[in-house]
């Protein structure tokens, strides 16, 4: 069987799965309802879609964050997967929020640059400008001395951890479940950020390639619009998620998914007819995206000496 026969997946038996693991975490966390962040993006209606099959429409809430640089039409597909599935929504603008913080002088754009199709131009640009071995998003994803670098990290990244505080606020308010959105094809380039959308008690489809993702939207009859479109953290004007990892969510999920059943670079590129260079780059986005995965380091003491009784 072939890398692109063992992609492939059951959406019918996912979706089951799913749907179940979803119902029983909702038992053993003792909660009433759950509640996740609805982008208008193919995973969190793939979420919404599981949700609304698990339980009561009334139970499930999806919150809606749109800010000054989230494409308009973010909010209005997120609304229409709303309607599809018939669930509650929140809309809360984070622009406020963020401009508490000063996080939109970090980037001074001039007035005239905020029209969106603009700025996404000059971002698809600048992006342009490097080789993907040395984009910005691998340069940020272990520390860097760029202090420009670490001013777009600074701008996006708490755009993230905004949306996941407002969760878990409203989550307590309503004793509700927060599911995370993320996939596996994110987490394992580590295409997400740490305490942000990385952040849920449970994570239902995160165990599927992007492409799968897709598979079960289409099962689950998302909207096709939000099916077509070019997935994007939207956080940016112009960054989507392909432009940001350099390949191809189908080129990457067949690489990863070659890598995880242990299969040699050469194997890869003679089965995939990619070049080498392309594997070692997804190797690389994997290997210095480790931490992100794990739990904060701990200090384990060696030699603590004797105990003082007082």
């Amino acid at each position: 069987m072939t890398l692109v026969d063992e992609l492939k997946i059951d959406a019918e038996k996912v979706a089951e799965q799913a749907i179940n693991f979803i119902k029983d975490k909702i038992k053993a966390f003792k909660r009433n309802g759950v509640i996740f962040g609805l982008s208008g993006g193919l995973d969190s209606s793939c979420i919404a879609g599981l949700c609304a099959r698990a339980m009561d429409r009334e139970k499930i809430l999806g919150l809606i964050m749109p800010e000054r640089d989230s494409s308009p039409s973010s909010s209005e597909d997120a609304e229409k997967v709303a309607e599809v599935f018939d669930i509650k929504t929140l809309s809360i603008d984070l622009t406020p929020i963020l401009e508490k913080f000063g996080l939109y002088e970090l980037l001074p754009i001039p007035e005239g640059v905020l029209n969106h199709k603009v700025w996404a131009a000059i971002t698809r640009g600048s992006y342009k400008i490097f080789p993907k071995s040395k984009s910005p998003f691998v340069g940020g994803l272990l520390g860097t001395k760029r202090s420009w670098l670490r001013q777009v990290e600074t701008y996006y990244r708490i755009k993230h951890r905004i949306r996941m505080v407002n969760l878990y606020y409203y989550a307590e308010r309503n004793n509700y479940l927060v599911i995370g959105t993320s996939n596996k094809t994110e987490n394992m380039t580590g295409l997400f950020v740490k305490y942000g959308d990385g952040a849920a008690d449970i994570m239902p489809i995160a165990s599927l390639y992007k492409t799968q993702v897709r598979a079960l939207a289409e099962y689950l009859d998302v909207p096709k619009v939000v099916i077509e479109k070019k997935p994007s953290p939207d956080l940016i004007p112009g960054m989507t998620d392909e432009l940001v990892l350099g390949l191809p969510y189908e080129k990457i999920d067949l690489i990863l998914l070659g890598l995880d059943k242990g299969m040699n670079e050469y194997t890869i590129a003679k089965e995939l007819n990619i070049r080498r260079r392309a594997i070692e780059y997804v190797k690389k986005l994997n290997k210095l995206s480790s931490h992100m995965r794990m739990m904060p380091e701990e200090l384990v003491l060696t030699d603590v000496g004797e105990l003082v009784q007082v």
